[in-house]
């Protein structure tokens, strides 16, 4: 695979140290071992867009763009689908407005076209949020970042050598805080992520708590502070700090403090949901890693709770466009905590790439600085990303699980298909509206 700044399609451990540094990223779920039972974050690849043209899979849908990198971004929507997922739906928000598009299918029963105003469950990126509200509350007084998990969350991180005591807020929140991933756990994959516990257990309530009791059960990767390792378990543990802070519930805090303030009508925190809201498309996974399993699942329904805080908001492309440029422009955060948010751990072996809080960042292929998250979960992979002026945003969401080599072509063509050219007129079903904000 290419070399990928912030985020790898099937990462294994990498980690952080003096004497052996290893990439950062941005990654959702990482280690993919070889009894890893799911699929893994989406690749973005900086590798120079192919000269090539791409041919459009069957279910194609395209339509008039408005500047020749929309043209190419398209290309690269259908590029995806050709690779072997079902659909992909992708929105572009720069100083011409929205641009919106999609590609393959919806629905595999059906063959029902992609959406490009889909809603989807966004994993990861969801961290985003979460830290966002955390460095909120820490410019109105209600907590900092150097506080202790321990002073928020008494003897919740103890056991196997874990000590919430020397764990820092902000530590969690970039990712250095040596405590496991809980997704890591033989028995809670085997109990919940194979095909036959996903299917027992899809609909099940899980409380966070599940969570952090799983994470005890491991010994920690490193000492706090020490160095780099993705873990979704800083995550939970940041929502419940969260919660004890601002003294509402994680939702609470979220709707309030950023989705009703930014008018993001088609971001929702489903809870105990299993549902989809509408318009959305099924996702499909073949809950394996295994590159030869064949046998491929309808898995739209599964519980919201399983993954919470680190990973259970769904959204469409065309919001986390407006999430991402509010953030970047600083219409979220004071400059102070913006700053805190972007000041990240380095990549040794690509200095402008590495991860904040709650933020990743790298350049593309042709120089542009971009910052955001990805988030991959059962059935779905997503990227957003925005420049750091906050003035042009790309999201983009495939409704399967098990190919993500050819999406870094799509942030390729965005960022570097364009080359100004003139507007162009391409086959019809694509759409732009709206002015950026």
């Amino acid at each position: 695979m290419p070399k990928t700044p912030g985020i790898s399609a099937h990462p294994a451990h990498r980690r952080v140290t003096p004497q052996r540094p290893a990439r950062p990223s941005g990654r959702d779920r990482d280690p993919a071992r070889g009894h890893r039972l799911r699929t893994t974050a989406v690749a973005l690849v900086t590798g120079a867009l192919a000269a090539t043209a791409f041919a459009a899979p069957a279910h194609a849908r395209s339509g008039p763009a408005d500047a020749g990198h929309h043209r190419a971004t398209q290309a690269a929507l259908d590029a995806v689908v050709a690779d072997g997922l079902p659909g992909v739906t992708a929105a572009a928000t720069d100083q011409h407005g929205l641009w919106q598009g999609a590609s393959g299918v919806g629905d595999r029963r059906t063959n029902t076209p992609r959406g490009a105003n889909d809603r989807f469950r966004i994993a990861s990126i969801t961290k985003t949020f979460v830290a966002t509200v955390l460095l909120q509350m820490e410019a109105e007084g209600k907590l900092s970042l150097d506080d202790t998990v321990e002073k928020w969350l008494p003897g919740a991180v103890r056991g196997n050598g874990n000590d919430g005591r020397n764990i820092t807020v902000r530590q969690l929140l970039n990712h250095t805080s040596g405590v496991p991933d809980f997704l890591n756990d033989p028995a809670y994959i085997t109990k919940y992520m194979s095909p036959s516990g996903f299917l027992k257990h899809r609909y099940d309530y899980r409380s966070p708590w599940v969570a952090v009791v799983t994470a005890m059960r491991s010994a920690p990767v490193f000492p706090p502070g020490t160095a780099f390792e993705y873990s979704n378990t800083n995550y939970v543990l940041a929502g419940l700090i969260l919660q004890k802070a601002g003294g509402r519930s994680y939702e609470t805090e979220v709707r309030k403090r950023i989705i009703e303030p930014l008018g993001l009508r088609a971001t929702s925190l489903p809870g105990n949901s299993s549902r989809m809201p509408e318009p959305s498309s099924r996702a499909y996974s073949k809950l394996s890693v295994d590159p030869a399993a064949t046998k491929i699942y309808d898995v739209t329904l599964q519980n919201a709770s399983q993954t919470w805080a680190e990973g259970d908001m769904i959204s469409s492309a065309a919001d986390l466009n407006r999430f991402y440029g509010a953030l970047m422009r600083g219409k979220l955060l004071p400059p102070e905590q913006l700053k805190a948010m972007k000041t990240v751990v380095p990549d040794p072996d690509d200095p402008s790439s590495g991860y904040g809080l709650g933020l990743t960042t790298f350049n593309t292929s042709c120089g542009t600085r971009l910052w955001g998250h990805t988030g991959g979960w059962i059935g779905s992979l997503s990227a957003a990303v925005t420049t750091e002026d906050g003035r042009h945003q790309l999201a983009y969401n495939t409704n399967g699980d098990w190919r993500g080599d050819k999406l870094g072509l799509v942030l390729e063509a965005e960022y570097c298909g364009g080359s100004g050219a003139p507007a162009a007129t391409g086959p019809a079903g694509e759409t732009r509206e709206g002015r950026s904000r």
